[in-house]
């Protein structure tokens, strides 16, 4: 059945979810509809993970081709605390200029025959004429707004200050630097995007922020601070704000938590950071959002009426999202506490780090913790030892048997 959508937000959620629409049937008539000039953006590099680029090959093997080409990889991370420094292994991520991912979209979803508005504003008032239309328009979403008593919007804001920025430092892994002022901590995440380029952010709590006059500071002079407090993981490379602070207002942030109570309202369905959000430190939001889109393409496609298949959209990725919403508030705690571990001998706050996403680490002695975390690993590698010696042995003792016939 031919259906017409208007997508309203041209991230990364609604360009996907226009590109699978199309794919599952041509005849659809879509419309993605973005406020800003076709080009602009926010942000510097987004983060993902294998199992998603598995997922996206599954769905538009020639949009994951193209995202994979134009990512670049890490798998360890390292932490840097005062003048050490400890290494880790991990998973393997990956990294993406945004402008890049949404240029990629962009041009498979024209390729597919989908309609692309730049500068087209929707307002709650003036809905686009559509069967279906998804308020992809972010975690400010307008058409959310509109009707807040209906979608139950919840706002809840975090305690730290952060700063998305970019530098031509290139990170050779996931990099963590955690800085001791007269004022308090302040550290940063950073993560290489392309080969020229790395996204920092940067986060401290609030009376640190006050402390160092980062939050009274213009833009040039608070990248100027922060260059000289990571001076030792920039390697002379400058920082780069957002340039968005004309209005003379501060380019730090709070982070905000979005939570819906319901996603959608008779033809009109959440998407993305329009629905949920989760922190920034778990680095999943463009990851959950493409996800939402694959959900939302699914259920229409197997549901052959609307409130069924928006019903059925929502059900599942609040499931989805449990296991993730947990692991972003824990992540963010971790570091809005970090005095409870930062002191830890180098080796095992990088541990906890790693394990900053566990509903325990909060109520047992960090030390402790450490202690427990190690020993259960060192039972699960005998276990793994044990599964590949078995068939071994299994494999010894029956050619032995064949041997002593002989």
């Amino acid at each position: 059945m031919r259906v017409k959508v208007a997508c309203v937000g041209g991230g990364p959620a609604g360009l996907y979810l226009s590109i699978l629409l199309k794919r599952q049937d041509p005849s659809h008539d879509i419309t993605v509809h973005e406020r800003n000039p076709e080009g602009s953006t926010y942000g510097w590099g987004v983060t993902y993970w294998r199992a998603l680029l598995d997922r996206l090959h599954v769905c538009d093997p020639e949009s994951a081709r193209a995202i994979e080409e134009n990512s670049v990889r890490w798998n360890q991370g390292v932490a840097h605390v005062r003048d050490l420094a400890t290494r880790r292994p991990g998973d393997e991520g990956h990294g993406i200029g945004r402008h890049k991912l949404l240029e990629i979209l962009a041009d498979r979803a024209r390729a597919l025959g989908v309609r692309l508005e730049f500068e087209s504003e929707i307002t709650a008032e003036r809905l686009p004429d559509a069967d279906l239309v998804v308020a992809g328009d972010g975690v400010h979403s307008a058409l959310r707004t509109h009707h807040a008593d209906d979608f139950g919007a919840e706002l809840t804001p975090g305690r730290n200050s952060y700063v998305w920025l970019g530098t031509t430092k290139v990170f050779d892994s996931f990099t963590f630097a955690f800085v001791e002022t007269g004022h308090g901590w302040i550290w940063c995440y950073g993560y290489p995007f392309s080969a020229e380029r790395s996204t920092c952010v940067i986060e401290c709590a609030p009376e640190t922020l006050a402390g160092l006059g980062l939050d009274r500071a213009s833009e040039a002079d608070g990248l100027a601070d922060l260059e000289k407090l990571f001076a030792h993981i920039l390697d002379g490379h400058p920082l780069t704000g957002r340039a968005t602070a004309a209005d003379g207002g501060s380019p730090w942030l709070t982070f905000r938590t979005l939570t819906n109570r319901t996603w959608h309202r008779d033809n009109l369905v959440l998407l993305g950071d329009a629905a949920h959000t989760t922190h920034y430190s778990i680095g999943a939001g463009t990851t959950l959002a493409l996800e939402d889109a694959i959900a939302l393409a699914e259920a229409l496609r197997e549901c052959a009426d609307l409130p069924d298949a928006l019903a059925r959209y929502e059900r599942e990725r609040k499931s989805a999202l449990l296991t993730p919403q947990s692991a972003a508030r824990y992540s963010a705690q971790w570091y809005e506490n970090l005095a409870r571990y930062i002191h830890l001998p180098p080796e095992r706050m990088f541990a906890l780090l790693g394990q900053r996403h566990s509903p325990l680490l909060p109520y047992v002695p960090p030390q402790l913790y450490y202690r427990l975390d190690k020993a259960a690993g060192q039972l699960e590698a005998l276990r793994r030892f044990k599964r590949w010696l078995g068939p071994k042995l299994a494999r010894g003792a029956h050619t032995r048997a064949l041997t002593s016939r002989d």
